[in-house]
């Protein structure tokens, strides 16, 4: 008994030290978080997954399906359709990297108004969504904005397309918002990695003859591939889940509705929330395997450059 008593005492006295306290406020913190994510993000997922094995509106009974609506998911035309529009969203953010890259690499050396650049080039991450659709809604639509220019550089404006009405050139329209928007992120991002590259490796190159070209490929991508991984995961999931630009602009309508505009109409006009569920399922699905795939490519392709040198 008095064994028991002293275990206890000790155990109150290391609560009540300062390495103590720390644990618990450490626990604490740790604790508060871990929970609200549980409850808010992985309880939710696990029920929406439950959702999926059946024939269900929000309010009503429900009919198990089994695997049926994962089998819709490749048999209906609109959800096929939106799946291949991510491929237009793909190519743009590859369009998006390259880009970031080379402005980036520019910007990243001291050169004149180099924060002037930097700041009109990242402005439009800063904007909200929302806006950005409608600012591009009035762009594009016909005889505004963008025709308008076009009519002061002489282009006659009954020969101008339909920005938005014309299928596949309206999706372009979309992807280019796309890079317009996210462009000045990975740029930024960019920029961050190759300053802390060290400076005294460009210094050898230069010494052994190397060129920009050179430079770029065996010293700063090779330095910078942590974030260039991080960019292309973020731009190609983005481009899996593109929703605010083509909602806004066009309501998915002309052949512009992506992956989540199809399963917003499914969820909330349809009211099928079954198959709506199964959507979001497959397209974590797809992230993950697409996230994967990228890491493997990564990892070799530098790999394999780290040999070459």
């Amino acid at each position: 008994m008095p064994s028991s008593i002293a275990k206890k005492n000790k155990f109150l006295l290391r609560l009540k030290s300062t390495s103590g306290q720390q644990k618990i406020i450490i626990g604490l913190m740790c604790f508060v978080p871990l929970l609200l994510l549980i409850v808010f993000t992985y309880f939710p997922f696990g029920e929406m997954m439950g959702f999926s094995f059946f024939k269900m509106k929000y309010v009503g009974t429900r009919e198990f399906v089994g695997l049926k609506n994962y089998k819709d998911l490749f048999t209906r035309s609109d959800i096929f359709n939106a799946l291949k529009l991510s491929l237009y969203y793909m190519a743009g953010s590859l369009v998006q990297i390259a880009l970031a890259l080379i402005l980036a690499n520019y910007l990243s050396q001291k050169t004149r108004f180099e924060n002037f650049f930097k700041g009109i080039i990242f402005f439009p991450y800063l904007i909200n969504g929302i806006a950005i659709g409608f600012i591009f809604k009035f762009f594009f639509t016909h005889g505004f904005v963008l025709d308008t220019v076009l009519g002061w550089l002489g282009f006659p404006l009954d020969k101008l397309p339909y920005w938005l009405k014309t299928q596949g050139l309206n999706n372009v329209c979309l992807v280019g918002t796309s890079i317009w928007r996210y462009l000045g992120q990975n740029m930024v991002l960019f920029i961050g990695a190759m300053m802390s590259v060290d400076p005294t490796m460009y210094e050898a190159a230069e010494i052994d003859g190397a060129n920009s070209a050179q430079k770029f490929f065996h010293i700063t991508l090779p330095s910078i591939k942590t974030i260039l991984t991080l960019n292309v995961i973020l731009s190609i999931t983005g481009s899996l889940s593109a929703f605010e630009p083509p909602y806004v602009i066009t309501k998915g309508a002309n052949g512009t509705g992506t992956y989540f505009i199809i399963m917003d109409r499914i969820a909330h006009v349809s009211q099928k929330v079954g198959l709506a569920s199964a959507m979001a399922v497959f397209l974590l699905m797809l992230i993950f395997i697409a996230t994967i795939l990228q890491k493997v490519f990564f990892k070799y392709a530098f790999r394999k450059s780290g040999t070459e040198d």
